[in-house]
């Protein structure tokens, strides 16, 4: 069964390096079970300060990069190195450091891609490149609204089936984004729900309060769902 386990740490800064530790030893220990790691990574400020913390991390050494695959939750429908891409923000944080095996580096397509800017033809080319997933972290930051990914409340493509899915008309720019879907989400063993800051105080609490309207809130993992939080994103839980 399935467990959720909530974490609070002092700041943004301590919450960033605590993560990073988690997912080095995670990755360690997903090699040792099965050879490979599968990790599904997100954007956002706090994404960015994790994998410059990684980098950072002796324990990192233990890691064969060349047996890890790399996924994305959501990226914005966007040119090939655009800063907004959170593929290019991952590359310059971290993985241009590593050596990664190029061809486990699954980033989402850019708009610029084999598909032009058809996002529902590129999403479906990413479900075809993930096939049927098996992800051994997924890493989902909360946003002020309680969305995932880029699953926003109340939005129709929020509840599109399918492993990668198209969203248009996103209530945050850029306007066109490729996201998981809610049921790739819930097909990982642990998802991580990452957040920090006073800004996202409000939608955490209701989440962990078990506001269904909320796509955080439906994020869960098949073996564990861990609320990674500072003081600040975890004061009304």
């Amino acid at each position: 069964m399935s467990e959720t386990v909530v974490v609070v740490v002092p700041d943004a800064d301590v919450l960033a390096s605590s993560v990073a530790a988690r997912l080095v030893t995670s990755i360690i220990d997903a090699q040792a079970v099965r050879g490979r790691a599968d990790v599904v990574l997100t954007g956002g400020r706090v994404a960015a300060k994790v994998l410059r913390a990684v980098k950072e991390l002796p324990a990192s050494a233990a890691i064969d990069w060349s047996r890890v695959d790399l996924w994305w939750g959501d990226e914005r429908f966007l040119p090939s190195g655009d800063p907004d891409r959170n593929e290019t923000q991952a590359r310059e944080a971290l993985l241009d450091a590593l050596p990664l095996d190029p061809a486990r580096v699954h980033a989402m397509p850019a708009s610029d891609g084999p598909d032009g800017d058809d996002a529902e033809a590129a999403a479906a080319r990413y479900s075809t490149e993930a096939g049927t997933p098996q992800f051994d972290v997924l890493m989902l930051g909360v946003g002020e609204d309680g969305h995932v990914a880029s699953l926003f409340p109340g939005h129709p493509d929020a509840e599109k089936a399918g492993t990668a899915i198209a969203v248009h008309n996103s209530p945050k720019p850029p306007p066109t984004r490729i996201s998981l879907s809610l049921a790739t989400i819930r097909s990982a063993k642990e998802v991580w729900l990452v957040a920090a800051g006073p800004d996202k105080a409000v939608s955490v609490g209701a989440a962990l309060g078990g506001d269904q309207s909320l796509p955080a809130a439906r994020a869960t993992g098949t073996s564990r769902t861990l609320w990674l939080l500072d003081t600040a994103a975890a004061a009304k839980r």
